[in-house]
């Protein structure tokens, strides 16, 4: 098969992605027409301006919630739905160079957002154009779909939705080849009971990771420290607090972390009286798949998770922070009436914050028989499957959608991390896979 993206297209992707990531796009403060902060708006308007450049159709919301870019002709829409907002830098002093200019270094593309999505959005532009630049009749619209808010509640994906008609077919540049064709539901809660004057506790922490640290500074430290022995747990302590430790990996992956919340939370059980703490103390214990609080949940995409982050009490309430991902064929107004049966003898209730629905394309669905099948043939990786993931990306927020790259299994993680940096040759392949994709799906005759 011939190759689509020429050394030419891949050197001018690569400078339009230095570009991109010298505009830093974490959330800030609102702004009348920046709902995310200035930061992300000046992102988008230059998303804007660079898919001017290069010949699409664009809109951008007045909002500055989304923006898009297309070029073709026709009644169907292909999506390709990337997100311009990238999580904070950290610590700067943990970075080898700036974050936020983009620089090819060592034969890798550095800063933030070079792999979290910038990279695969700008790699799968560039793929398209490649293909306009060839003379290629597209027999649909191909419309690239840029959010602003990814990395925390998708509210700008939210307002697309609510304002531009559906696609019919799309990816999501913004996982891992080869593809994922399901995602567990993502449901983030309280759950919420009455406070003590025994207690005062302020364990705060993200939603989707399991926390691997739990400092203890109130009464009873050495009983508390005789429970933790008695769990075979491990802290460390001094005169005046007990740090819990455990160890910390995503929320979808949460039976394989070890949660020290959990841990300090059923030492504190077994030294105060309170109901709320018998919750974890006695019946959720250290179970990260639930099955002690809902039953047994699972099917073709994998256990149910459900990861307890945060634990808060005080004179007022007894606060837990939970994140479940829910197996695609599960009735979640069934499994949510099950958690609130079993924890009301606890004295809790569940109260909501966040839920995102769950994501599955048939995998003999042409959508993907035609990823699976250029991927294969670039890559020749043959025993290659569709793929099923806790995580949550963009393809869920349409219909007939995927997430299809743009990291292949052998590129290092850098996503989210200091140092964050995308491959050349990595990148180069990424844009080949989206060109002969595309050409697939998008050009008659093929």
């Amino acid at each position: 098969m011939a190759q689509l993206v020429n050394e030419k297209e891949q050197q001018e992707a690569v400078k339009t992605l230095e570009r991109l990531i010298s505009v830093p796009s974490y959330n800030g403060p609102a702004e009348d027409g920046a709902p995310f902060g200035r930061k992300i708006r000046n992102a988008l308007d230059e998303m804007m301006k660079i898919c001017d450049e290069l010949g699409f159709k664009t809109y951008e919301d007045p909002d500055g919630y989304y923006g898009y870019a297309e070029v073709g002709e026709g009644d169907k829409v292909f999506g390709v739905i990337c997100h311009l907002d990238t999580v904070p830098a950290g610590d700067l002093k943990n970075w080898e160079h700036d974050p936020f200019k983009g620089t090819v270094i060592n034969n890798a593309v550095y800063g933030r957002g070079s792999q979290d999505d910038k990279g695969p959005g700008i790699a799968a532009l560039f793929a398209v154009k490649a293909l306009m630049d060839a003379g290629y009749h597209f027999n649909q619209r191909i419309r690239f779909i840029y959010g602003t808010d990814e990395e925390i509640l998708w509210r700008g994906i939210a307002q697309y939705n609510k304002k531009e008609a559906q696609i019919d077919s799309g990816i999501s540049p913004d996982a891992e080849f080869p593809l994922i064709y399901a995602e567990k539901g993502l449901e983030q809660a309280y759950l919420v009971g009455p406070g003590t004057d025994k207690l005062n506790i302020s364990l705060k922490n993200a939603f989707n990771a399991v926390p691997d640290k739990a400092v203890y500074d109130g009464p009873k430290q050495d009983e508390v420290k005789a429970a933790l022995d008695k769990h075979g747990f491990k802290y460390i302590s001094d005169d005046h607090f007990i740090t819990v430790l455990g160890k910390s990996v995503h929320a979808m992956l949460a039976p394989e972390g070890t949660n020290a919340v959990l841990r300090l939370a059923i030492a504190l059980d077994d030294v105060f009286d309170f109901k709320p703490l018998d919750f974890i103390g006695k019946l959720f214990k250290e179970d990260a798949t639930g099955t002690n609080v809902v039953g047994d949940v699972e099917d073709e995409s994998g256990h149910l998770t459900f990861n307890i982050s945060s634990l808060e009490i005080n004179e007022k309430e007894t606060r837990m922070q939970i994140d479940l991902r829910i197996p695609v064929t599960v009735d979640r107004n069934q499994l949510l009436k099950k958690l609130n049966e079993n924890v009301a003898p606890y004295e809790l209730k569940y109260a909501p914050f966040d839920y995102v629905a769950p994501l599955y394309v048939p995998k003999d669905s042409k959508l993907i028989q035609t990823l699976m099948a250029v991927y294969k043939d670039q890559t020749g990786d043959n025993d290659a499957t569709p793929q099923i993931s806790g995580g949550a990306t963009f393809a869920r927020t349409m219909h007939n959608c995927v997430a299809f790259g743009g990291m292949l299994p052998t590129t290092p993680d850098y996503m989210h991390q200091a140092n964050e940096q995308w491959p050349l040759p990595d990148m180069f392949k990424a844009m080949e896979i989206y060109a002969q994709a595309i050409k697939k799906l998008c050009v008659d005759g093929e």
